[in-house]
């Protein structure tokens, strides 16, 4: 098996098993994943495989959907469809890197103004540039932009 395909495999294998198994939140999440991989493998101007780096990206992009879409259910009062959505989220999660503490990125943030030499809020774009490489995955683009927006107008 080569480097770009272990995720996208295990998210197949983890399809065809969770169908024989008839597990119905499992089966619905991988499909709607699998599927949203496939859109993005062809997007652009020619169709490619995505690493498991890009595939984490689209992970992330989907967990962050069925959270805000869980929230705007529950303050709907539509408790259903919100169950239905923090189902699918939880799912998703497992395929996540583990989510950064709030002092973990916090130390993360302090290293990226110290690399990047950046100060005062002007200097955002410089530090997320620093930083994004390190916390790809393992914290959402706003809440790392917070931390870093907080820390600059310190």
């Amino acid at each position: 098996m080569d480097r770009m395909s272990g995720l996208k495999d295990k998210l197949q294998a983890d399809l065809a098993t969770s169908m024989k198994g008839r597990d119905e939140v499992r089966t619905r999440t991988l499909r709607m994943v699998l599927a949203a991989v496939s859109t993005e493998e062809v997007a652009g101007k020619q169709a490619r495989r995505l690493s498991d780096e890009e595939i984490v990206k689209v992970l992330t992009r989907e967990a962050k959907k069925r959270r805000e879409a869980a929230e705007a259910f529950e303050s709907a009062g539509r408790e259903e469809k919100a169950r239905l959505e923090v189902e699918e989220h939880a799912v998703l999660e497992e395929y996540l890197p583990a989510q950064l503490s709030d002092e973990e990125l916090a130390r993360l943030v302090d290293e990226a103004v110290a690399e990047s030499g950046a100060e005062g809020p002007k200097a955002m774009g410089q530090v997320m540039k620093v930083l994004n490489p390190k916390v790809a995955g393992r914290a959402e683009g706003g809440r790392v932009a917070s931390a870093v927006r907080a820390r600059l107008s310190a």
